[in-house]
């Protein structure tokens, strides 16, 4: 980088041998960046071809309330959605209040009592088990007699397909896939890999539904896990497919009757998707789309850099510096708790907003253990944008995400290892 940007940044209190080593990792990236932006590149045209072929106008933009009947640029950008990830319907809603919302909403949509659900990779994530009832909620799944059980992953984090094989019976009605790794430091899965799963899980019940939690993980591939078999993927709109637009908002994808399951779910049976005013959001939700795949692209670059960085300093990185990459989280094993503090401060310290605020650990709603979250942005808890957050527990890794742009991404990173520096508990 250029002397006047090393002028910048060390003027913001970074320290040069910081600055060198991140510029050192930046040179080696060229090549790796430049097949991210071709990916970036073919889901771009993706989008803007669905826009296209539905003929989004501008008419569409324009809100509606009340109930929102007839609200054509809703139904149309839902068209779009579909479109996008190759499934016959979407249900896109700014009412979906979250990605576990999303996910909750797909589930009870469709599943009845004396139901299963079976997840295949082993724990779900943190707030899903309250959805579920693994850990104890009001108004959980297993309060309307819907089952569950999990088969752990192997040694080597592969799939135990003859656990899986011998888990599904009669009453398997949902197998649920989490793409991401969650708080887990296990690896995310890949489409090739899902794909997989999903036709060795097909083979055995061709009838069964197969939900995949695709947060995190639009646009990061050419391909999206509808594409090979999955009969709904759900997510949420201030992560990846917001593009760090969408206030608000989440999205289920798939068959007819799993989206219309879910909507009715969502609303009330006999109106399903037919209502729900926009209420004026549907241009940043559009405009949010047609973004992601360049934002995507930023975050997957700010991950890899964060991996590479990490990894000289030498701890250990999930994924590694040289992996593939099917989503936009980067976990480090920090191995204390001063640490993982230190890193969310540097985080919190590089956002456009709040960055005065000093993060602290948490009891959050739906999780186990205390929770440190850094997240200054736009938009209340978009993890598309900087952000970072860790559970307070052993190995005491960090969860890094987003980055609106990559520079944006690699500042934050840079600032996150001076934090560590400035209190001493790394040195050169």
């Amino acid at each position: 980088m250029s002397d006047v940007i090393k002028d910048m940044i060390t003027a913001t209190g970074i320290d040069e041998k910081v600055y060198e080593l991140s510029t050192e990792i930046l040179d080696g990236l060229k090549e790796r960046f430049e097949r991210i932006d071709r990916i970036s590149f073919v889901n771009q045209i993706k989008v803007l071809n669905a826009m296209r072929d539905e003929r989004f106008g501008e008419e569409h933009l324009a809100g509606s309330t009340g109930y929102g009947y007839n609200d054509t640029g809703r139904d149309t950008l839902e068209r779009v959605y579909a479109r996008v990830f190759k499934t016959e319907d979407a249900l896109v809603r700014q009412q979906i209040v979250s990605g576990t919302h999303a996910l909750t909403v797909a589930l009870f949509g469709n599943l009845r009592p004396g139901d299963e659900i079976l997840s295949p990779c082993g724990g779900v994530y943190d707030t899903l088990q309250g959805v579920i009832g693994i850990r104890p909620e009001r108004g959980s799944l297993a309060e309307y007699g819907v089952t569950y059980r999990q088969v752990d992953l192997k040694a080597d984090h592969s799939f135990d397909l003859d656990g899986i094989r011998a888990a599904i019976n009669e009453h398997t009605k949902l197998i649920e896939i989490q793409r991401s790794r969650g708080y887990d430091v296990r690896p995310s899965f890949t489409v090739a890999q899902i794909g997989e799963l999903i036709k060795f899980i097909k083979d055995i019940k061709p009838d069964v539904i197969v939900m995949v939690d695709n947060c995190y993980g639009e646009f990061v591939e050419l391909k999206e896990p509808s594409e090979v078999g999955a009969d709904m993927i759900v997510g949420s709109l201030i992560k990846n497919p917001g593009g760090g637009l969408s206030p608000i908002g989440g999205y289920i994808c798939g068959t007819k009757e799993c989206v219309e399951n879910a909507a009715a779910r969502l609303t009330s049976p006999g109106l399903g998707k037919e209502v729900g005013a926009s209420l004026g959001v549907t241009r940043q939700i559009a405009q949010g789309l047609f973004m992601s795949p360049t934002v995507t692209a930023s975050a997957l670059k700010g991950a890899i850099f964060a991996s590479k960085l990490y990894e000289r300093l030498g701890f250990k990185a999930h994924p590694a510096g040289d992996d593939e990459r099917t989503d936009i989280i980067q976990a480090v094993e920090l191995g204390r708790p001063e640490l993982v503090e230190a890193f969310c401060e540097g985080i919190q310290a590089a956002a456009p907003v709040d960055s005065y605020v000093k993060p602290i650990p948490w009891d959050m709603p739906g999780y186990d253990d205390p929770v440190i979250m850094a997240a200054g942005a736009f938009t209340g808890g978009a993890s598309i944008e900087l952000s970072a957050d860790a559970p307070m527990k052993e190995p005491y890794a960090v969860y890094f995400q987003g980055g609106l742009t990559f520079p944006h991404a690699m500042y934050g990173i840079m600032l996150s290892v001076q934090k560590m520096v400035d209190k001493k508990l790394i040195s050169w």
